[in-house]
């Protein structure tokens, strides 16, 4: 009976030490982000408060800090992940049901151009790297997923900041300090209006060695069945593999073509 006891007594010396360890509004705020889902990417605050069990007035804090952190969208009543969740795991990822469709359309598509392609989201002033396929040619894009460039020097970003509102574009580009990647790159933001303006009425982009010597890129934006612009496919080629009109040519009818199959694929 004895031994029972010390048993008993270093079980309950456990979980006081894990209850002492266990951080409450942590874990609450980690079940808000999972209650976004690929089913339920977009949620009103009383649809997050019955999804992750709680009051409104707590899910209401957390979904507020979720947006003022970056980490979640307000549009109206309706909130939404942002990609800096990728951060914190590929939460996004998930409520968009954006790996699944996209990893074959891109392993297809590197095939057919043997060339690294990669699919861009847009964080703020920044492009995120979601998903890629490389080619198996010796020399590829070397861009590790979860990384980051500034939009403004990236055919992604051009055809991304393309597709915001005017006055979300106008914010971004008021806040936005452009610097000299290469001597390529636009610096100035009348002509950088001028790209992103053609990026959006042409429905692609093609940066040539404006953030790296010796690197071109052409992208292409991605809808959603409703038509809202999620993402941009993006292949991208060294300078001497490809010119400009050679990249219009061959890569831009391939990429419009795999853009097209990521919509059809995602759900209604």
């Amino acid at each position: 009976m004895a031994a029972d006891g010390d048993n008993k007594k270093i079980m309950d010396d456990s979980s006081d030490e894990n209850a002492r360890d266990y951080v409450t509004s942590f874990a609450r705020g980690l079940d808000v982000i999972r209650t976004f889902t690929r089913s339920k990417p977009r949620m009103t605050l009383s649809e997050v408060a019955e999804q992750a069990d709680m009051n409104r007035a707590a899910a209401r804090r957390f979904l507020l800090t979720l947006v003022r952190d970056g980490y979640a969208d307000l549009d109206g009543k309706f909130f939404s992940l942002r990609p800096k969740v990728l951060e914190l795991g590929f939460s996004a990822l998930a409520s968009m049901s954006l790996p699944e469709v996209v990893q074959p359309v891109l392993n297809d598509l590197a095939d057919k151009l043997q060339e690294s392609c990669f699919c861009v989201v847009l964080d703020g002033d920044q492009t995120v790297y979601i998903a890629a396929a490389k080619s198996k040619r010796v020399i590829n894009a070397s861009i590790e997923l979860g990384s980051r460039a500034p939009a403004y020097c990236m055919s992604s970003g051009r055809v991304l900041l393309g597709a915001l509102k005017a006055e979300e574009l106008d914010s971004i580009l008021e806040n936005m300090k452009l610097e000299h990647m290469t001597d390529n790159t636009v610096t100035s933001k009348l002509k950088l209006r001028s790209a992103i303006r053609d990026a959006r009425t042409r429905g692609y982009a093609v940066v040539d060695q404006e953030y790296e010597i010796g690197l071109r890129s052409i992208s292409v934006p991605v809808a959603d069945r409703a038509g809202t612009v999620i993402a941009a496919l993006n292949v991208c080629c060294p300078s001497p593999r490809y010119t400009v009109e050679e990249m219009m040519q061959t890569v831009l009818p391939a990429l419009l073509d795999s853009s097209s199959r990521i919509t059809l694929s995602l759900p209604h």
